[in-house]
């Protein structure tokens, strides 16, 4: 039970006066009558958070606090897990109406606010034990100790012979015909005192019509402290005493109550230990045991999961998933599982004549354990997206927050289609919660890992859980990482008049790639080679690719322009496999073009304004074939066209080369030929395997075209054996 709540009622319930009683509902409450105690139960629903008990007898109402219910025999408490405010009544507690010791009247009120007012509501019950007293009873309660004695034991049974014979003339001296104790420590007593002056020193003792009652709470400074096989005990002695006409009458009183404290040893039991005989000279017959005021025996008990074990000690062990047990959670640096019971013991002991004593204890037994939450990364990488469980969420654990990267937001997400929280009730009544988030979010921390040659994706999260009803907060830490595949780089081209511009910022990632033009590396070395202009600081990497250099592709060529295309290549640093390539077309313009195709075409622009200018108007062109005239012309220009294989076309074979020879004819005024342009068209042996094994033209790489014409003032003349010459 928890006590704490009664102590800050003890001002509240001397300043203010509750209503005047209201009838209860049905319902809300229970009441029962045990064996040895009355017991009231009403829902914390219905008696809110500052509920309180009174006592009611003929003589006024006496608010229950926590140092008077010791005192009277009552024990009072919220239990949150049940969701119950708790009273328990000791049959002979202060303000029970006792017939004959068989019928006990109790007569309570509970205070509780309503609507900000307080209600009294009578809650009353008439009790008959079914069970015979023994000649000594000792309750050891939660928060006193009890023992009642049949008035005509008289038999001491606590003092050696000495010590007692000791008291007697103590007594017989201050004996009177009303009751007196003498309060016992250690085997030393302090002076007789009446009932009310030992009231004054926190003891209770009561005289009914065939029994003596003395009761105290824990700790007070007469009661002494003993061990018995390790395990310490709490002990109420009191001698009662009374002058009966020419004789005394002299009561012992002892009430010895165990004080174990079990360790939190994650067993999966909540443990008690007691030794197995409390009194010297006494003889142990039987134990019983159970929780919430039942009783089982012990091999009733075992068959029902519970632990026990007695060997000079009697040893129980109540598993975690007891009926009856409860289970909650708490925050104290970590998080923890209490498991908490009320646990009822009843030891039976006999003197050598036969005399019985009968012993119960009530305890709340607990087991803190931490709570392990578990965290599973679910991520599938090519899903894009992190998924992250949390399980083994208690269920009076509530998610209010989640921390993303140092970013907070409230559970579930509110107005977000980027995170999703998926809710789960798992069979064993814990929870689960699953998370996603795309690796594409802001939030999601990158970085590149050499280690791996991926991008590492990381998200740090936070899980802000509460204790319901809100109160506890709890923060659970985790971080999942994630390995996504880099994709290739891409470069930033851009046209210019002069040709095409690469450029490329440098990511930690570069390391993985190599960029090549065709199947060669671009390294400075290739750059030189080929006249690209090439430039690699610690921030970009440019290429410049100049016209007409190797590397480029020409389509769509006609009189105005052309269209250029320039490729360049990411390959995998380890495999040489190609993974991506950056493509770049460009419009341009120039004055004479001529390409060699890798399918053996020869297309040419050739440009006759200069010819024109010194010998007169253009009237026609061809080739060395006369009947292969241009596609295309106007007074400045020509377009040609044709396979490498017709139209006149020379060969002539070099050293480790083919070079298909042709020339532009032109003619001014007449159909007469009168001058030439020389074309050529060159291939390494090496790129045209195709040529000689299937008599088809097909060159791994294109032809180096050249074009060039005499100087103007010695124009060549053409005549019926033309030869055509290399190029200057």
């Amino acid at each position: 039970m928890e006590f704490g709540y009664w102590t800050s009622l003890i001002r509240l319930l001397l300043l203010c006066k509750a209503a005047q009683s209201a009838f209860i509902p049905d319902g809300v409450y229970y009441t029962d009558c045990h064996d040895r105690f009355f017991m009231i139960a009403v829902n914390l629903s219905f008696a809110g958070q500052e509920p309180y008990f009174e006592a009611v007898d003929e003589t006024g109402v006496f608010p229950i606090t926590e140092q008077y219910a010791a005192q009277c025999g009552y024990t009072a408490g919220i239990l949150t897990v049940p969701g119950l405010v708790e009273l328990r009544a000791s049959y002979f507690s202060c303000h029970t109406t006792n017939h004959n010791d068989q019928i006990f009247t109790f007569n309570f009120n509970l205070i509780v606010t309503h609507n900000e007012e307080r209600v009294s509501y009578a809650l009353n019950k008439t009790c008959s034990p079914s069970l015979p007293w023994s000649p000594r009873e000792v309750t050891c309660e939660v928060n006193y100790l009890e023992v009642s004695v049949k008035s005509d034991v008289f038999c001491p049974l606590a003092l050696k012979p000495d010590i007692w014979n000791s008291y007697m003339q103590t007594v017989y001296d201050s004996a009177t015909p009303g009751w007196q104790v003498v309060l016992v420590k250690e085997g030393k007593g302090m002076k007789p005192l009446n009932l009310s002056e030992a009231r004054l020193y926190g003891y209770t003792f009561t005289v009914t019509e065939n029994r003596l009652v003395a009761r105290a709470a824990y700790g007070q400074p007469h009661s002494s402290r003993s061990e018995i096989d390790g395990i310490s005990l709490e002990v109420l002695h009191a001698i009662m005493f009374s002058r009966q006409e020419w004789h005394v009458l002299l009561v012992d009183l002892v009430a010895p109550c165990t004080m174990y404290e079990a360790p939190y040893d994650g067993s999966g039991y909540m443990t008690w230990e007691t030794p197995f005989t409390l009194y010297t000279g006494l003889h142990t017959t039987n134990f019983s045991f159970g929780l919430d005021g039942k009783l089982w025996e012990p091999d009733v008990a075992r068959d029902m999961g519970y632990s026990v074990t007695s060997d000079g000690t009697v040893k129980v062990g109540v598993p975690y998933d007891a009926d009856g047990a409860y289970r909650k959670s708490v925050v104290t640096e970590d998080l923890f599982d209490l498991y908490t019971c009320h646990f009822y013991m009843e030891q039976m002991a006999t003197s050598d004549g036969g005399a019985e004593t009968r012993t119960r204890t009530f305890r709340t037994l607990s087991s803190l354990i931490r709570r392990l939450l578990l965290t599973e990364n679910r991520t599938v990488p090519h899903e894009e997206m992190f998924t992250v469980y949390l399980g083994n969420v208690p269920g009076d654990l509530e998610l209010v927050a989640i921390q993303l990267n140092e970013e907070k937001f409230e559970a579930p997400f509110v107005n977000s289609s980027s995170y999703a929280l998926d809710f789960t009730v798992m069979p064993n009544h814990t929870y689960g919660y699953t998370l996603t988030v795309p690796f594409d979010d802001p939030l999601v921390i990158k970085r590149f890992s050499a280690e791996h040659g991926a991008e590492v994706n990381e998200l740090n999260i936070v899980y802000s859980v509460m204790i319901k009803p809100k109160r506890g907060p709890f923060s659970y830490h985790t971080t999942v990482t994630a390995l996504r595949g880099i994709p290739p780089p891409q470069f930033d081209a851009s046209c210019s008049e002069s040709g095409i511009t690469f450029k490329l910022d440098h990511e930690p990632s570069n390391v993985l790639w190599e960029f090549t033009v065709g199947s060669e590396p671009l390294t400075p070395e290739l750059a030189a080679q080929q006249g690209y202009i090439l430039s690699n600081n610690n921030q970009t990497l440019q290429l410049e690719v100049p016209l007409f250099t190797h590397g480029y592709k020409y389509e769509n060529i006609t009189l105005k322009g052309f269209l250029g295309t320039f490729e360049t290549r990411v390959r995998n640093r380890q495999t040489s496999e190609v993974l991506s390539s950056s493509v770049k077309t460009c419009p341009f313009t120039a004055k004479e073009i001529i390409v060699c195709s890798k399918d053996g075409r020869m297309t040419i622009v050739a440009d006759f304004s200069e010819v024109a200018a010194y010998e007169g108007a253009i009237v026609k062109t061809s080739l060395l074939d006369k009947y292969c005239g241009p596609i295309d012309a106007d007074d400045s220009k020509a377009l040609f066209s044709f396979p490498l294989n017709s139209c006149g076309t020379r060969v002539t074979f070099n050293k480790g080369s083919m070079t298909y020879q042709n020339a532009i004819l032109y003619s001014i005024n007449s159909s007469t030929p009168i001058g030439s342009f020389f074309v050529q068209c060159t291939y390494p042996l090496t790129a045209l395997s195709q040529l000689f094994s299937k008599f088809a033209f097909d060159s791994e790489t294109a032809g180096v075209g050249h074009l060039w014409r005499p100087l103007p003032s010695v124009f060549h003349r053409v005549h019926p054996d033309f030869s055509p010459q290399s190029p200057p």
